[in-house]
């Protein structure tokens, strides 16, 4: 039987983790031939669908999540037209739950798979394969969580959460079926969570499993002696046994040569020895992403969300004083309790710990999250398509909810940009940082802010902080401004933000002559730079009064990307 295992993917820079696994568990599955192939979302319907159909596959089987069911369900649609004998399995976490109404609307699938994936899907391969062979079929009936089609009806097996011992699972990795060449890889320790946030699905997954750790040593070191470039843990809660997740880090800083490591974790589960562990990590080796949510004790607390606030904003300021690890620090806007103010008073709180990146989203009620109920009990309003962002609550009105995607939006683009660092310290003088950007959000309106270059994302800020600041203050504005391009992007004669564009005659590009002799710079670089006089030297957090030139290095290079040296 050949069998295709496919998904559509939000971006190109990684490969699945879920497909490998499935195929690695039914390798000894007999005349089973598997296949993975991996598309995203950005890519023609047309173009997947004659791709997918040239594997002339028995059956295909696909993983869905709220970025791709939409789009998987019109390619399924398409594939049962076209080929009416050809078997369709879902599974992943988007079709886990409301399965007789996704089955009764969508008659092109043949099966779902309830939650965790591996077991059900073998048992339902040797079957399928059994009866294709005309030998002893094992009734679907039997198989644990497979949801399937009886006639006109939907049928399903036992319905458990059972779980697989992680350790049967061999490892895709030792199997060649991850694809390390992508940019970015996703890697498992453990599944399941601590924790019962009822915002999210990881509260019904049951109790945390773990590899052993002799298997997960194994496949931490195939992928550091490779290079690969990002590893990037998907454990709910990866420090969730602070004396395990000591061992694993003891391994990465003993063997890793160059990869990039990002851990979700609790920072009040962190440990001392954790933390003396965590402030040997070279700079630019780890990222850890902390959802703090809320800074009100009183709202986590009504969505099950167990978290010492206190001891978590302690250790995150540690975590910022004491090591070099890249802190991404998470808010989620629409929880219970949470108008616009203490969404502000959140932001702030956050913003104070200093992080390296700020994340905010509205609050998404998934399918099958115990957030579903609460809301529904509780008056919110939310999109029913994926990825069923809320509307409206008790608390917040549309207009809010907007205003605060804007704000999220304008900080995500702010960070893919250096941060604005600079920037921020000379408005946060007059205001807070949340108060800059609300009156940024504000200000931006319903702005489509999509597809913007380096040089129109600072002239955006610009635009939207100018009618925010007396004539004194948009002078410094623009200077703190001009500042953080340049940290950011080789400005171009001719072709400087308009915000800066009649200072031009202030500009120098000087050339390699004029840089000094102990840069050090490779030979088989490309080598540029920039000089300019600031009326402030922000080259320290805070900067001074003192006005001063500033040179600026480009060096880039194949494989290199672009390093930016600030004289």
């Amino acid at each position: 039987m050949k069998i295709l295992l496919t998904t559509l993917h939000a971006k190109y820079s990684h490969a699945s983790l879920a497909l490998p696994c499935l195929a690695t568990f039914c390798r000894d599955v007999p005349h089973a031939d598997i296949t993975i192939r991996e598309w995203t979302v950005n890519e023609p319907r047309e173009h997947i669908l004659r791709l997918v159909m040239a594997e002339q596959a028995d059956l295909i089987a696909f993983s869905c999540y709220i970025w791709n069911i939409e789009q998987t369900l019109r390619l399924i649609s398409d594939i049962k037209k076209i080929s009416p004998q050809t078997t369709i399995v879902l599974g992943g976490p988007e079709v886990s739950f409301g399965i007789f109404d996704l089955m009764h609307a969508n008659p092109a699938v043949d099966f779902v798979i309830k939650g965790e994936g591996e077991e059900p899907f073998k048992h339902l391969l040797e079957a399928l394969i059994r009866e294709h062979a005309s030998l002893r079929h094992t009734a679907l009936a039997d198989i644990d969580n497979l949801f399937y089609r009886d006639g006109d009806d939907t049928a399903s097996g036992p319905l458990n959460r059972k779980n697989l011992t992680l350790d049967l699972l061999p490892s895709p990795f030792e199997a060649g079926l991850v694809d390390i060449t992508k940019p970015l890889i996703y890697y498992e320790t453990s599944r399941g969570c601590p924790f019962s946030c009822a915002f999210c699905l990881s509260s019904v997954e049951g109790a945390v499993r773990t590899f052993s750790m002799e298997r997960i040593k194994a496949d931490l070191l195939l992928l550091m002696s490779t290079n690969v470039a990002q590893i990037k843990l998907v454990d709910r809660t990866f420090n969730y046994d602070a004396a395990r997740a000591d061992i694993i880090w003891e391994f990465i800083l003993e063997h890793n040569r160059s990869s990039h490591f990002h851990f979700e974790i609790a920072a009040d589960l962190l440990s001392d020895n954790n933390l003396k562990t965590l402030a040997r990590v070279p700079e630019n080796t780890f990222r850890f992403e902390i959802g703090i949510q809320s800074s009100s004790a009183e709202t986590l607390a009504q969505v099950g969300r167990t978290a010492d606030l206190a001891r978590i904003f302690a250790t995150v300021q540690r975590l910022k004083a004491e090591t070099r690890i890249e802190l991404h620090l998470d808010l989620v806007a629409g929880l219970p309790g949470e108008d616009y103010a203490r969404f502000l008073t959140s932001l702030q709180a956050v913003a104070q710990l200093g992080p390296d990146m700020l994340q905010i989203e509205p609050l998404k009620v998934l399918k099958g999250a115990p957030m579903r109920a609460i809301a529904d009990r509780g008056g919110y309003a939310y999109s029913e398509s994926p990825p069923y962002t809320i509307l409206s609550n008790p608390w917040l009105s549309y207009e809010d909810i907007c205003r605060i995607e804007t704000i999220g939006r304008l900080l995500d683009l702010f960070n893919k940009h250096g941060g604005f660092t600079a920037t921020f310290h000379t408005l946060q003088r007059q205001q807070s940082f949340s108060g800059i950007l609300d009156g940024l959000a504000r200000q931006a309106g319903n702005e489509n802010l999509s597809s913007l270059s380096c040089r129109r994302v600072f002239e955006l800020f610009a635009r939207l902080a100018e009618p925010l600041t007396d004539a004194t203050t948009l002078v410094s504005l623009h200077d703190a401004l001009f500042f953080d391009y340049c940290r950011a992007e080789m400005p171009l004669m001719g072709k400087l933000p308009l915000f800066i564009s009649e200072q031009q005659s202030s500009c120098s590009w000087p050339g390699l002559r004029d840089l000094p002799a102990n840069l050090h710079l490779p030979l088989d670089c490309r080598v540029k730079s920039f000089r300019y006089e600031f009326k402030r030297d922000y080259r320290t957090d805070g900067g001074s009064d003192t006005a001063t030139t500033v040179t600026f290095v480009y060096v880039s290079g194949e494989g290199r990307g672009l390093k930016i040296l600030v004289l």
